[in-house]
């Protein structure tokens, strides 16, 4: 396993809508476990591929406090079916975006489908803070970020200070 690189804004690739998985092969299992390497040293609850600058629909999440143990969850090609009809807000950080929290309201629970390591097909139902994790990855999938719940004007002033940080880092 290896720790790979976090893509952070502003890079445009944070806006790139990801394609399906076609084949869940060994190299995509290797992505699968490099990516909950680099989740897990951020440290992070989630990592969408395209965070990593591979623009698959592949996540990784895992909830589970420190008693519990790690619980990973790998989920290719994952599809939202169902919402719950109660909502919860939650303050939301991301690995792309450091040292940036949202107040985000999203649905409660939720039921997913996707592919496991093993290309068979699953369906789960979430809540909590697991479903907050797999709405949020499941948002960068399609290019969606913690900062569009934002104002314009707020979601502008984080832009900037990255693009500032950025140039100067690069120079």
């Amino acid at each position: 396993m290896a720790k790979l690189d976090i893509v952070t804004l502003p890079d445009p690739i944070l806006r790139k809508i990801s394609t399906s998985v076609e084949r869940i092969d060994d190299e995509m299992r290797r992505l699968a476990d490099d990516m909950l390497e680099t989740m897990y040293d951020a440290p992070g609850v989630g990592l969408a591929a395209i965070q990593v600058g591979v623009p698959l629909r592949l996540v990784v999440v895992d909830v589970a406090d420190a008693e519990e143990g790690p619980q990973p969850l790998v989920l290719f090609n994952p599809e939202i079916v169902r919402f719950g009809p109660e909502t919860r807000l939650h303050e939301e950080g991301c690995l792309s975006i450091p040292d940036v929290r949202v107040d985000i309201e999203r649905p409660s629970t939720l039921t997913l489908r996707y592919l496991d390591r093993d290309g068979k097909q699953r369906e789960i139902d979430a809540d909590g803070l697991l479903a907050t994790a797999i709405q949020h990855e499941v948002n960068h999938l399609d290019g969606k970020l913690i900062i569009d719940f934002l104002s314009s004007l707020k979601r502008d002033i984080v832009v900037r200070k990255f693009k500032k940080l950025a140039r100067t880092t690069t120079t």
